[in-house]
């Protein structure tokens, strides 16, 4: 009886492992380490698997902004500026805020920087987001950035279309986007992200941007070892 008794309290041990294993095996593994700059700052964000850079490139700046959020057109000659200085990848995202932006035309403003990107290039979707961030003071209604976009093809030489996304495939690309940012937890922009295949640190302030990308390119040069102190 006893032999029994132990026989059965072994196999019940047993059975509660692997279902802890099956249910350990179903959670999302972090196979990076959160880091901000400063030190301290930053959210907790709950999916980390999408911050990586381009493959077969060592490191990039990922940025997820709203083209009517005050601290994203502070950050955005900064964030171009490092890119072009280091000759890394950026990456940008929208991210909408809703609320008082909508009533600014953030929606809009994203879809006009889809259409520019997707039609003509990314670098005169730039030169437009720049642009609204410039005049962005003076922009408080869809109406405003409306007049805005169309003075900005009007200057820049560039044919308007009635309806910029007839077939709502911009749209779908801007909401994909902000999927993206729900996915990984933003709750604030500009989210600025440098990024290597081993790590990631979340730039809170821009200030420290360049720092940063130092230290993380210096890391990947290293193959991903700690730097010398």
């Amino acid at each position: 009886m006893r032999l029994r008794h132990m026989k059965l309290i072994r196999a019940l041990a047993a059975l509660a492992l692997s279902s802890t294993l099956v249910t350990l095996a179903s959670l999302p593994i972090p196979v990076q380490a959160q880091r901000a700059a400063p030190a301290g700052s930053g959210e907790t964000f709950k999916d980390t698997s999408m911050l990586k850079p381009p493959a077969g490139v060592k490191i990039a700046i990922l940025e997820w902004q709203d083209l009517t959020c005050p601290n994203c057109a502070y950050a955005f000659p900064i964030v171009h500026a490092a890119a072009a200085h280091y000759k890394i990848p950026l990456i940008e995202h929208d991210f909408l805020l809703g609320g008082e932006h909508a009533a600014f035309g953030d929606k809009e403003a994203a879809i006009w920087g889809r259409y520019l990107e997707d039609k003509l290039s990314p670098e005169v979707a730039d030169q437009y987001r720049g642009a609204v961030f410039t005049a962005q003071s003076g922009i408080t209604s869809k109406d405003d950035m409306a007049a805005f976009t169309r003075r900005f093809f009007s200057t820049h030489g560039l044919k308007m279309p009635f309806v910029p996304d007839p077939t709502g495939e911009l749209a779908k690309e801007v909401a994909a986007d902000k999927a993206l940012g729900d996915k990984l937890g933003i709750k604030y922009t500009a989210c600025i992200i440098v990024c290597t295949q081993r790590e990631w640190v979340h730039v809170t302030d821009v200030s420290m941007l360049y720092r940063t990308i130092d230290e993380l390119e210096a890391k990947a040069n290293l193959g991903g070892a700690k730097l010398p102190i």
